[in-house]
């Protein structure tokens, strides 16, 4: 078992083996005659698919906001404990990026039986129930079957206050912009698959949640944030502000980053995922003179159980940037990187 190599079972890894974020607006494209907003016979749809936000939300009978998700992918790492653990935190993330409380989670398990022994399969789901405990959610059974690559993760379930939700439609001009965990884990996890080079680093950021995070946002009465996932920090910022109508401009120079990142990327380390990602913002993109290619290849970097993206100040957390009015950067214009 500690000869095995869970990254060299599948394609991708981690949440770089996202569908493109352009091709999976176009598979949804009409897809929204039940999931938009508006009433239904189980309750009042606040957020639906017209935004790719991280999580739905209802509201049900007695006013609460119930907050569902799922989220899985193939090894990000090689030990199995570890992506156990990665996966719970990433799942668990969809809902603190609403502003929520996670109640109760279900296991998504694809299993190769044939190659993989069940051992390692156990290894993962206990790194999974670990971290869900450290949430204070029940992993309340779930759901496998016998597939070509190790596949895990979580649908969870949360709730809300509708006052106080965090949506990706609710960014106004004039704000700062807050990360809450360095970028970068792309491109080391990249390296991790490519050279067995483990980044304990990367592995601490991916395994902590964003409960602390999402609580400081609601309590400074913060309205909009995401997580910072497969698409990368400029694809998300992008969502978020076509979503809510405003624009961006972020300060690479104030971005942190895991230690190392750098220097993957320089070796050739890079996810399709990533490069994929800058493709999709390009378009959309004003770049100063002095930002590299490199320097845009990192932030558009596909991340794994990544931050939360916030408007508004998180305390203890860099500003990366600030919003501004649409339209005032340029036409079409819905990033400014500088």
């Amino acid at each position: 078992m500690e000869a095995l190599r869970l990254t060299q079972f599948a394609r991708g890894g981690g949440c770089a083996c996202k569908i493109p974020a352009g091709e999976l607006e176009e598979l949804v494209a009409g897809l929204h005659a039940s999931g938009g907003s508006g009433p239904f016979s189980g309750g009042e749809v606040l957020v639906g698919l017209d935004d790719g936000d991280d999580a739905a939300a209802v509201r049900i009978e007695g006013g609460v906001v119930v907050l569902s998700t799922a989220d899985f992918f193939t090894p990000v790492v090689d030990d199995a404990y570890d992506w156990g653990r990665i996966a719970a935190a990433n799942a668990l993330s969809d809902i603190y990026a609403m502003g929520g409380t996670p109640v109760m989670a279900i296991n998504l398990v694809a299993w190769p039986r044939e190659l993989l022994p069940m051992e390692l399969l156990r290894e993962v789901l206990r790194g999974g129930l670990d971290v869900a405990g450290q949430a204070g959610c029940p992993v309340i059974g779930g759901h496998s079957i016998d597939g070509p690559e190790p596949t895990y993760g979580m649908a969870v379930t949360g709730t809300a206050d509708p006052e106080r939700l965090l949506r990706n439609d609710a960014a106004a001009p004039g704000l700062p912009i807050s990360l809450t965990k360095p970028l970068g884990l792309g491109v080391l996890n990249n390296r991790h698959k490519s050279t067995g080079e483990r980044s304990e680093e990367a592995v601490a950021v991916m395994t902590t949640l964003n409960r602390d995070a999402s609580r400081a946002a609601v309590a400074a009465g913060i309205r909009a944030a995401t997580d910072v996932t497969g698409f990368g920090l400029l694809g998300h910022l992008f969502k978020m502000g076509r979503a809510s109508g405003v624009a961006a401009r972020v300060d690479a120079s104030a971005v942190p980053y895991v230690e190392g990142a750098r220097e993957a990327l320089s070796a050739g380390n890079v996810p399709g995922g990533s490069r994929r990602n800058l493709d999709w913002v390009r378009p959309h993109l004003d770049v100063a003179a002095g930002v590299s290619e490199n320097e845009l290849i990192l932030l558009a970097d596909a991340q794994t159980s990544g931050g939360l993206l916030v408007v508004g100040e998180v305390p203890g957390a860099p500003v990366v940037g600030e919003t501004v009015p649409a339209g005032s950067l340029g036409d079409g214009v819905v990033l400014a990187v500088a």
